[in-house]
């Protein structure tokens, strides 16, 4: 099997696990506070992150060397905030409409990256992104009457992950991966651990296997990926995770009985198709991204 064939084998299965992950996050979701759930992945991703960085040259001290710190607690602290809105967005909105919206995300950073990172955007990539915004209208149907505020939720998750991923951007012109991804751990763990235990819960004994199956496929899904990331490059990868929104909806569908209406689907393919073109486009004119982590996949 060549290089670029268990490449993509660890990049679909992390996906996939990604998918599973956030069907748990939406059944725990549903029976505990968000934050509460948050903070239990997030102990047992810093842990991985720890445990990482320990092999890594230098060990622990050199990994959390940074030339911008201030920016990479930040982004680690924004990173969890936006996975609790997340968690909340599956158990109140659902997976589907969730994830459908989430497709959006290059878009969105595909605009932020014109005023916080100086670069442009051309008439294509304006004309991909103007498609793409009609397809997320097309999706949460505002005509509609039961159209809600609800609907802000999901919104408001991509906008903070497409600001997450910028400010990765920004870190890695100094930062190495390996501190990056150190910091999207200790920092977002320290960040929700000074919220989490005011919502803290007694687990009753037969929702102990979910949890552990929250932190378990974090931990997996993140190292098939980081596997993915060091045989592929990004721009292979990053189409990809739209995988994980097609799985979540099949799950959202079938396990949760979840409705996919026309209008969800006809927009989720425009979104999809418009941000497939814009990470390929970008990829066209030399500025790939950096890797950097799906909604859903701490």
């Amino acid at each position: 099997m060549t290089p670029r064939s268990q490449g993509l084998i660890f990049a679909l299965t992390a996906v996939s696990i990604f998918a599973i992950q956030d069907g748990i996050s939406k059944h725990l979701g549903q029976a505990y506070p968000a934050v509460f759930v948050a903070m239990i992945r997030y102990w047992f991703f810093a842990a991985f992150v720890l445990a990482l960085a320990s092999r890594n040259t230098g060990g622990i001290r050199q990994t959390a060397k940074s030339t911008r710190l201030l920016l990479q607690i930040v982004r680690g602290a924004l990173l969890v905030a936006q996975i609790v809105v997340s968690i909340y967005s599956f158990s109140h909105v659902g997976l589907a409409q969730t994830h459908t919206i989430f497709a959006a995300t290059p878009l969105v950073v595909a605009c932020l990256s014109v005023p916080l990172l100086g670069e442009t955007v051309g008439w294509r990539r304006w004309l991909a992104i103007g498609v793409g915004f009609l397809g997320i209208l097309l999706i949460i149907d505002p005509t509609h009457a039961s159209f809600g505020a609800n609907m802000l939720i999901p919104i408001t998750c991509t906008i903070m992950f497409a600001f997450y991923s910028v400010f990765t951007r920004m870190v890695s012109r100094t930062d190495t991966s390996q501190t990056s991804f150190f910091y999207t751990g200790i920092a977002g763990a320290a960040a929700v651990t000074l919220v989490g235990p005011f919502y803290w819960t007694s687990i009753a004994p037969n929702y102990w296997f979910w949890m552990a199956a929250l932190c378990v496929t974090g931990m997996s899904g993140h190292y098939l990926l980081i596997r993915a990331f060091d045989l592929l490059d990004a721009v292979v990868v990053q189409p990809i995770f739209y995988w994980q929104t097609v799985l979540v909806c099949i799950i959202g569908t079938f396990i949760f009985g979840e409705v996919m209406t026309w209008n969800m689907i006809a927009g989720c393919v425009v979104v999809i198709g418009a941000g497939l073109f814009t990470i390929l486009r970008e990829a066209q004119l030399g500025k790939q991204r950096p890797p950097v982590e799906p909604p859903g996949a701490l």
